[in-house]
């Protein structure tokens, strides 16, 4: 039986501000980074001065394969100095410390909530 995993990506403009959803659902492996990481930097290199702000749906993540933990670090680290904030949405314990961890790499402010409402408004104040 098949398992459902990988990304959905939305860029959207908002007045000024440039906002990434992200939705990430089941176990992430390489192959989903090598799909998303063109994607990202191609949205990324349309902005001329990121400063980026991210919602990150990980309701539905269930972990990532150990190759693919690496692609998301390396893609934290690479483009981490060009998020303002970025908006945790999950119910996981797990998911907090990921948040805390995030935030140290990235240089970002990294919060984490419950519902998409709440991240949002947060996202934009």
């Amino acid at each position: 039986m098949s398992q459902q995993h990988g990304f959905s990506v939305g860029i959207e403009r908002m007045n000024d501000q440039f906002v990434v959803h992200l939705k990430a659902f089941g176990t992430l492996t390489h192959e989903d980074y090598k799909t998303i990481t063109p994607m990202l930097e191609g949205a990324f290199q349309q902005v001329e001065h990121p400063h980026i702000k991210v919602i990150a749906d990980m309701t539905h993540l269930e972990g990532w394969e150990l190759k693919a933990a690496w692609d998301d670090f390396k893609l934290g680290l690479k483009y981490g100095s060009s998020f303002d904030k970025v908006a945790v949405i999950g119910a996981r314990p797990w998911q907090d410390t990921l948040a805390k961890i995030a935030g140290w790499f990235m240089g970002a402010k990294v919060e984490k909530f419950s519902d998409y409402s709440h991240a949002k408004a947060w996202l934009l104040e």
